[in-house]
């Protein structure tokens, strides 16, 4: 009865994960905002936005509160050049299939906001669409 339960539940998100894999989404969505080396006003508010009207705000997890240490953690992997590895542990994190479904779309959303897709931005989405879409 165990394992049948522990296999329904595997990929929901229940409280004790949901900020991990908010800050998890916040990350990729900042990677997608840095990753031409621009950063736009326009940018930051999407992912606000997009926080705010997705429920991620709560007591324990807020996009300002996080967003200093997302953004050292998202610049790292640029400054290194391990995009690859900071992918693999988004993707680790985020295990609800709903928040799986919706980060392609949202990556995009931040991509186009400022109406301008450079081909980092643009190479960025392909591997997205490819573990998320």
């Amino acid at each position: 009865m165990t394992s049948t339960l522990e296999h329904l539940y595997a990929n929901v998100a229940v409280h004790a994960t949901q900020d991990r894999e908010h800050e998890a989404a916040v990350e990729l969505l900042l990677l997608v905002m840095i990753v031409d080396h621009h950063i736009s006003e326009e940018e930051l508010n999407e992912i606000r936005r997009i926080s705010e009207d997705s429920g991620w705000e709560n007591d324990t997890f807020s996009f300002d509160r996080y967003f200093g240490q997302a953004m050292a953690t998202v610049r790292q992997a640029v400054a290194t050049d391990t995009i690859d590895e900071f992918l693999d542990s988004v993707d680790l994190r985020i295990t609800s299939k709903v928040l799986r479904a919706s980060l392609f779309s949202a990556a995009r959303d931040v991509a186009g906001v400022d109406r301008t897709l450079d081909l980092h931005e643009r190479n960025l989405l392909e591997l997205l669409a490819a573990r998320f879409d």
